[in-house]
């Protein structure tokens, strides 16, 4: 009884109090913001925007296995199987669908939209709304959800077209939108974008939106719409393609050129070393533009800091002889991709470029992969007795004269951490700073989104598409130059130079997450995700394992580490099944 009493009594003072003292109650929270609040005050609203871009992504950094190994360029040293080998289903999409590639998730991505919907309605009433500061953070909004609209795009064609906010008691059954009138809402977006935002930023805004980035998200959309794949559009549909046959591709191409030649005329971006002098390391003036936190050349980049959360790449893809994890390891296919010195392709068939055949490649090779015999930097204590020197170590045996063998200290058998690395004997050097020490201190490398680079190719391929060579011939020959290689001459014409532009394409942007998206638009993934991924072993001979001038007799055989299998329903990914229960009007995408 007594128990009973005194709740009562509690139960009459809290009525007693919220009467007497309403006042009280009715006092704004000191340690929450209101959504009203927000949009009084401009420096709030910046802190709202800045939130946004954490949808974005960290790009082939976003963890230890990134979109390459989904490729012809690599493979995960953990697994992946599921989707090169397209087993994958609606309700498990293996890593695709998961942490690793959160940033491409279909609930990651609306939820980045909302906030855009969010902050572009509320914006408009503001009373800030008016200030200089408060349209460029519009401008930010439109970009940012024009970006993850693409992003949606690339990966599964045409989806719900979503501009205002949903409450809790409204319906989100919305049917997907045409795949013409979802690349139509981005170009807008992006346009919106490029009319509210600044060309450059002072110092500390470094890494926001800029009119370049949206005109280079303009760029890049535009380019795929022009593209087999949803020109074709094989499966007939709405969503996944344009419905015209192919009666409007010309105007497509053109929109294409368009764009890419709207950011070269902004007049702000080059290449990087575009010309590099006699002399110059055009391996190195290649790797360094991954390293610079700022260059002429980047458009949109995600910067990051040690304490603020920087990925740990020079750890994840650095060899394990350095105690690293050798993730994202490129796979033989890629390695035999890039061209000779000279301009000509490298072949197993050819008896001297078999015998070295790491000798004499395009610098950009040298840039990008770590092969048996490339100089490094030195050791750690535990792999200077194996290494005094700092070259990587890739080979599967080496015979001394008394018939020991002993594995290179970089292979899954070498003496350190032989748990860890490469599967295919090859590890990723691009985006590792060599002067960074990746066993104590977490590199602070920027991940690209948008670069000069990616322009002068889009520009290259929509004039190949209207068949203007000359102009495509003189944008590739910009990115030839600077990488060192020969340029193209005008005997290459049609359909060798859209050949050749593939390869180009595929060497210069190399783990720059732009294959997984080309073999598919190209149409050319049934042909090169068919093929088993392949590696190298490598034999030697000589007398000292740390003195590799004693080695000769090598030997090469590339063998297979993974079967991989291509089915068609890959082109696009398959909308989530949780997503299809919740939303009868979603239509899932062929093949699934």
């Amino acid at each position: 009884m007594r128990k009973y009493i005194l709740y009562n009594i509690a139960l009459l003072s809290i009525c007693f109090m919220m009467t007497r003292c309403n006042k009280i109650l009715n006092v704004e929270r000191l340690d929450q913001i209101t959504g009203e609040a927000i949009w009084k005050d401009s420096s709030l609203m910046q802190a709202y925007i800045n939130n946004i871009y954490s949808a974005l992504g960290k790009g082939e950094y976003n963890s230890t296995s990134g979109m390459s190994v989904l490729t012809d360029q690599a493979i995960w040293t953990n697994g992946a199987k599921a989707v090169v080998q397209s087993t994958v289903t609606a309700s498990n999409m293996d890593i695709l669908g998961g942490s690793r590639f959160s940033y491409l998730n279909w609930g990651t991505l609306y939820a980045a939209i909302r906030k855009c919907n969010e902050f572009l309605i509320n914006s408009a009433e503001s009373p800030q709304a008016g200030a200089q500061s408060v349209q460029r953070m519009r401008g930010e909004a439109y970009f940012l959800r024009g970006y993850y609209y693409h992003n949606l795009l690339r990966n599964y064609g045409g989806v719900p077209l979503i501009s205002t906010v949903y409450g809790l008691k409204d319906s989100t059954a919305i049917a997907r939108s045409s795949f013409k009138e979802t690349v139509d809402y981005i170009v807008a977006d992006a346009d919106s974008a490029a009319a509210l935002l600044p060309l450059e930023y002072s110092d500390d805004n470094l890494g926001r939106a800029t009119k370049g980035a949206a005109l280079a998200l303009k760029s890049r959309v535009l380019l795929y719409a022009a593209s087999d794949l949803y020109n074709l559009n094989p499966s007939k549909r709405e969503e996944v393609g344009y419905m015209d046959g192919g009666a409007g591709r010309q105007a497509r191409w053109q929109a294409a050129k368009d764009a890419a030649k709207a950011v070269m005329d902004l007049g702000i971006y080059q290449l990087y070393g575009a010309d590099p002098a006699p002399g110059d390391s055009t391996a190195k003036n290649y790797s360094d533009l991954f390293l610079a936190k700022q260059s002429p050349e980047t458009i949109f980049c995600r910067l990051f800091s040690a304490s603020g959360g920087a990925p740990n790449v020079g750890l994840w893809f650095s060899p394990n002889g350095y105690g690293g994890y050798g993730e994202n390891s490129p796979i033989q296919q890629m390695v035999d991709s890039y061209e000779m010195k000279d301009g000509t392709k490298f072949s197993w068939n050819n008896p001297e470029q078999a015998k070295n055949p790491y000798a004499n490649r395009d610098p950009r090779f040298y840039a990008t992969v770590f092969y048996d015999g490339a100089h490094w930097k030195p050791r750690y204590s535990d792999g200077t007795p194996y290494d005094p020197v700092g070259i990587i170590q890739a080979f599967t045996t080496l015979t001394l004269p008394n018939g020991k063998t002993l594995p290179g200290i970089d292979t899954r058998n070498g003496p350190i951490e032989n748990w860890n690395g490469s599967l295919s004997n090859y590890y990723l050097r691009k985006f590792l700073d060599p002067n960074n020490d990746h066993k104590a201190i977490v590199q602070e490398v920027p991940w690209i989104f948008f670069r000069y680079g990616e322009t002068l190719l889009n520009y290259a391929e929509a004039c190949i598409g209207l068949g203007q060579d000359a102009e495509a011939r003189e944008a590739l020959n910009q990115i030839r130059r600077r990488a060192g290689m020969p340029e193209f001459t005008a005997s290459l014409t049609g359909t060798a130079l859209r050949d050749e532009y593939r390869d180009e394409r595929k060497i210069e942007m190399a783990f720059e997450h732009q294959r997984f998206y080309d073999m598919r638009r190209w149409m050319i993934a049934p042909k090169v995700m068919n093929e088993p991924a392949l590696g190298i072993k490598i034999t030697v001979k000589g007398t000292d394992r740390a003195d590799r001038s004693t080695y000769h007799d090598y030997v090469y055989t590339t063998f297979k580490i993974q079967d991989r299998h291509w089915d068609d329903k890959m082109y696009f990914l398959a909308i989530p099944y949780d997503e299809t229960q919740k939303n009868s009007l979603l239509v899932q995408n062929p093949g699934w």
